[in-house]
């Protein structure tokens, strides 16, 4: 679970000054305690206090913790104050879905350069692309389906800001070896959001909503050697009418 921005990076700040980053971090602590409390899931947080993380760097701990699952948690902002709802996210290394979802990844992967990274040498970037599409290509299809499974959640909650999935070419979701999405909670710039957001009764429902399509999403495509793996096993022997 990766709560977006942090440290020097605030991220978007709302009409009355809240900060994305903090906000993205109590929705991911509670998301992550949600995790812990439910059998065969465990949470593993990017960060946990207010310190800034390098995208690359948010990426490889997710593959240094042999993580299932990448979600980075974040809260949308636009110039229209009236803009409302969650969307999801999934990489796309070959054009975005939508203008705003370009100009979302843009915003996003300028993250290093507010958290002083600076970027890589010119040249390469068309090698490192390719390289990343056959690496993603495998997960492409799950991101997708474990990003639609998570909205179907969020939809159930609430009004949902796009009825599908967005593509777009996020730093922080080339992870290459999982499911990974960007979760836009709702909108920081709109002012009843913002309350909301800041709400820990809605930060408890909005991972709720998400857990229930992780869950969703595991309960169907199980990774081996995991407690719904087997849950699933047991089922197959059940409805074959087998014993134990």
């Amino acid at each position: 679970i990766d709560a977006g921005h942090g440290g020097q990076d605030p991220g978007a700040v709302g009409p009355s000054g809240k900060r994305e980053k903090d906000i993205t971090l109590a929705i991911a602590r509670e998301l992550a305690r949600q995790v812990n409390a439910t059998p065969g899931l465990r949470a593993h947080l990017v960060r946990d206090n207010d310190v800034f993380v390098p995208l690359e760097r948010r990426a490889r701990i997710a593959r240094q913790a042999k993580a299932d699952m990448f979600i980075s948690i974040h809260a949308d902002a636009a110039e229209n104050r009236s803009a409302k709802g969650s969307s999801v996210y999934v990489l796309s290394l070959r054009g975005a879905s939508s203008q705003r979802a370009r100009w979302l990844a843009d915003k996003e992967n300028a993250a290093d350069l507010i958290g002083g990274v600076r970027a890589p040498a010119g040249g390469g970037d068309m090698l490192t692309n390719v390289l990343l599409d056959l690496t993603q290509s495998g997960h492409m299809k799950a991101s997708e389906d474990a990003g639609n499974h998570i909205l179907a959640g969020l939809k159930r909650i609430g009004n949902n800001h796009k009825p599908h999935i967005e593509r777009a070419n996020f730093a922080v979701l080339r992870t290459s070896d999982m499911p990974a999405m960007l979760v836009e909670t709702a909108f920081l710039s709109n002012p009843d959001e913002e309350k909301r957001l800041i709400d820990p009764k809605f930060q408890g429902t909005v991972a709720r909503a998400i857990l229930d399509g992780v869950h969703t999403y595991f309960s169907t495509q199980p990774p081996p050697g995991t407690l719904y793996a087997a849950r699933a096993a047991a089922d197959r022997v059940a409805s074959l009418g087998g014993g134990p």
